[in-house]
């Protein structure tokens, strides 16, 4: 006999969210009124928030608008990343990203999944790793337990779900590869020269 699913079923006991209710519910509210709005433009009081909340930052972070962030105390980003206007980290577990690394508008990082051959869809989690010089393309999604390796590029509209590999533009549902990334090296030119 065919088994039917029964959300009514549906508990994640075995799940922990990494802090108690009350900073849960406080960040709740700072998320709601700060950083899922787009009047506060400021970067360095959103990192400052974020700090405050346990999220591990770099230097020189670019935060745009409307972000989600479900959990910052599971957040670590290094040094000159950005992170678009529109994304929403769904961080039930560890997201790690890099230095320099783009996550365009709309940028979905997902670590929470369920178990669709469980009657009672049991909650599946699994961290993401995006490595210095990654590009996360507008409304792409990364999915849980997928690692993209430094400089590796998923490109508009795709989904990842399985890991980046180094240097490479991935495409499409689900993201395959398609070519190499090359990244040209331009000469300093110093601002006296420019002007002399």
């Amino acid at each position: 006999m065919q088994g039917k699913t029964n959300l009514a079923a549906y508990n994640n006991h075995h799940y922990h969210p990494g802090a108690g209710w009350l900073k849960r519910t406080l960040w709740f509210y700072v998320s709601a009124l700060i950083f899922k709005t787009s009047l506060f433009p400021s970067s360095s009081f959103k990192v400052f928030l974020l700090r405050l909340f346990g999220a591990k930052l770099g230097q020189g972070l670019v935060l745009r608008h409307r972000l989600n962030i479900k959990y910052p105390w599971f957040l670590v980003v290094g040094d000159y990343s950005w992170i678009g206007e529109g994304v929403w980290i769904d961080n039930l577990v560890p997201v790690k990203i890099g230095a320099n690394v783009c996550l365009s508008q709309g940028v979905m990082l997902q670590t929470g999944n369920h178990d669709f051959s469980k009657q009672n869809f049991d909650l599946i989690t699994g961290e993401i790793v995006l490595e210095n010089g990654v590009w996360i393309g507008a409304k792409a999604i990364v999915c849980p337990n997928v690692c993209a390796e430094e400089h590796a590029v998923l490109t508009a509209g795709s989904i990842a779900s399985k890991n980046l590999e180094a240097y490479f533009v991935y495409q499409g549902n689900p993201a395959v590869k398609v070519k190499k990334r090359e990244i040209k090296v331009h000469d300093f030119i110093p601002i006296k020269e420019v002007w002399s």
